[in-house]
C-alpha cells in the first residue's frame, strides 16, 4: 500500500519569540530569538506527516499577499502539497504571536485562527490515493464533506480536537478517531483541569463518553506529559478503556512545547495512513510528541536522531 495523508484545517503565519519571562501590564521584554514560519495544527501535522515518509497534501485557506507568499514558501519547502481554497483572496492569511518561555519551555499564543477566512468548499477529489485524513475543526465547510467522503470511502479519518467548535458535532459525526487536548471542553460537562484525584477521573472519562456518543469509536485525550486516556468501542459495543504513558522527559531537558501537539496528530495520522491500528498509531504519535519538547519549534526535532523512547500502554484502567 502506497500511504498518502490528506490533511484539512487551518494555517497560520507563526511569529515565535523566545523571552525569559511573559510580559506583565504595560511591560516590555527583549526577546532572544525570532523565527517566522508557517504554523497551524493541519499545517503543522501535514509537515510531520511529510518528514515521517508520508507523502501529504494539505487543504487550506492561505490567499494572496506576501504573509501568505512565506507561508506557502515555508510549505514547499517541508514537501507538503498543497490546495489552496482562497486562492487571490487579500489577507486572509492568520497571523499567531506566540512566546516561549526559556527553561519551561512553556508558551502563550495569541491568534485569530480561522474568524477571518471566508467560508470555503473543497473537491472530495483530493483524496484520490488518500490512505487516510486528519481535519482540525477549521474551516468545517471544507472538512465536513470531506471528511464524509473518506469515511464512505473506508478511510481512516482523524479529529485534531484542540477545542470545541460550534461546528465540532457535525465533524465529530464522519470521525473515526479524535484525539483531544486537555483544552477541549464539552458544554455542560466539568472542566477536568479544575479537578484532582477520582474527580478528575471521572470528569475525564465523562469527556471521552460525550465526545464517542457523537460517532467515533476511538477517543483519547491528550494531558501534556502525563498520560493519555483512551476510550475505544470494539466489535459488539463493549467499551475498553487504556492509558499510554509518554516516556518521562525531565525538566531541565523540555526546550519548548509549541507545536507538540501537531506532532501528535501528525506522527499519528501518518500511522493510520500506513495502515497501522489506533492504538500502535496513537503510541507513535505519542513517541514522536516526547521526542519534540526536546527542541525548538513544532518540527526541529525532526532532524535531531533524538527519537525518544517507546510509551508505554496501560490496559483495564
Amino acid at each position: 500500500m502506497n500511504a498518502r495523508l490528506v490533511c484539512c484545517g487551518l494555517t497560520t503565519l507563526d511569529v515565535t519569540q523566545v523571552v525569559d519571562r511573559l510580559p506583565g501590564a504595560d511591560e516590555k521584554v527583549v526577546a532572544d530569538g525570532l523565527d517566522v514560519t508557517f504554523g497551524g495544527p493541519a499545517a503543522n501535522a501535514a509537515a510531520v506527516a511529510v518528514a515521517l515518509g508520508v507523502p501529504t497534501t494539505l487543504v487550506t485557506v492561505l490567499g494572496a499577499g506576501p504573509l501568505a507568499d512565506v507561508a506557502r514558501a515555508g510549505l514547499a519547502a517541508a514537501g507538503v502539497d498543497v490546495v489552496d481554497l482562497a486562492r487571490g483572496a487579500e489577507g486572509v492569511l492568520p497571523v499567531s504571536t506566540v512566546l516561549v518561555t526559556r527553561g519551561t519551555g512553556e508558551r502563550a499564543v495569541v491568534s485569530v485562527n480561522g474568524a477571518r477566512a471566508p467560508h470555503v468548499a473543497a473537491d472530495v477529489r483530493v483524496l484520490d490515493g488518500a490512505t487516510a485524513l486528519l481535519v482540525d475543526g477549521h474551516h468545517a465547510g471544507a472538512a465536513v464533506p470531506v471528511a464524509r467522503a473518506a469515511r464512505a470511502a473506508g478511510l481512516p479519518v482523524l479529529l485534531d480536537g484542540g477545542s470545541w467548535k460550534p461546528t465540532t458535532p457535525d465533524l465529530l459525526a464522519v470521525v473515526d478517531h479524535a484525539v483531544l487536548s486537555a483544552d477541549l471542553l464539552v458544554p455542560g460537562l466539568a472542566d477536568p483541569r479544575a479537578a484532582t484525584g477520582a474527580e478528575q477521573e471521572a470528569a475525564v472519562a465523562a469527556v471521552l463518553a460525550a465526545v464517542a456518543a457523537h460517532g467515533p469509536r476511538f477517543v483519547a485525550r491528550s494531558a501534556g506529559a502525563g498520560d493519555v486516556r483512551v476510550r475505544r468501542t470494539v466489535a459488539g459495543g463493549g467499551v475498553v478503556h487504556e492509558r499510554v504513558r509518554p516516556a518521562r522527559v525531565g525538566a531541565g531537558d523540555v526546550v519548548d512545547t509549541l507545536g507538540a501537539g501537531d506532532v501528535l496528530h501528525g506522527a499519528t495520522a501518518a500511522a493510520l495512513a500506513r495502515g497501522s491500528g489506533s492504538l500502535d498509531a496513537l503510541v507513535e504519535g505519542v513517541r514522536c510528541a516526547t521526542a519534540s519538547v526536546r527542541h525548538a519549534g513544532a518540527r526541529g526535532w525532526l532532524a535531531a536522531a533524538d527519537e525518544g523512547v517507546v510509551p508505554e500502554v496501560l490496559t483495564g484502567v
